[in-house]
């Protein structure tokens, strides 16, 4: 039904891939092996869908990427129905893996983020921030499945939440430089990017004991 309605299987993938990764950036082969289809369809949708404006494109050392364009004037009721999985009725047989899924296996997770290669934003210095209590020896085997997904090396750094609220009401530089690059949230448990303004707390250094 949703192929019928959006013109092909293909295109579909397409957009269910842009959509639920908004600032993150792709190139071609990238996208062929993320959502399993025939290289020359892959490049045939997206020559549709820049002609649209529904995506962007940018050359990068020799490489096209392509991400999602949210200035596309349809793109808030496009996102609500390819964005963050919703109902499986839309996202049937969409081979786009839900990385939530496997993140909450390495541990209790507030908050993580993409950025640099992934969003070819290298401002950070970092691909990947995780926030939580997590477990090493998980956290090692999720990278390294990440890396051979992706067909790159991730640099990543992890902080418990205590210190990640501590470096973030000191105005920490590295902290900083991470949140205001650009990004992809891919969780955010507890809403710690857009805290609640009439909530108060009491932030103690990380090593501080009770």
């Amino acid at each position: 039904m949703v192929e019928q309605l959006f013109g092909s299987k293909t295109r579909v993938k397409l957009l269910q891939l842009f959509f639920s990764n908004p600032n993150r950036s792709f190139f071609v082969r990238e996208i062929t092996r993320k959502i399993e289809e025939q290289i020359n369809s892959v490049r045939r949708e997206l020559a549709n869908l820049l002609s649209a404006g529904i995506i962007s494109s940018e050359n990068t050392n020799n490489k096209l990427f392509y991400e999602v364009n949210q200035k596309y004037e349809f793109y808030k009721p496009l996102s609500e129905i390819f964005g963050k999985p919703k109902t499986k009725a839309v996202i049937d047989k969409i081979a786009v893996k839900d990385e939530n899924q496997s993140i909450k296996a390495i541990g209790n997770i507030d908050l993580v983020i993409y950025t640099g290669q992934f969003t070819r934003d290298e401002s950070s210095g970092i691909d990947m921030l995780i926030v939580g209590d997590v477990n090493p020896t998980q956290v090692i085997k999720y990278i390294s499945d990440l890396e051979a997904r992706e067909n790159r090396e991730i640099r990543y750094t992890v902080m418990k939440p205590d210190e990640y609220a501590y470096r973030n009401q000191i105005k920490d530089r590295f902290l900083s430089i991470v949140l205001s690059s650009k990004k992809q949230v891919i969780l955010d448990k507890n809403n710690v990017l857009t805290p609640s303004v009439n909530k108060k707390e009491t932030i103690k250094k990380p090593q501080d004991k009770e």
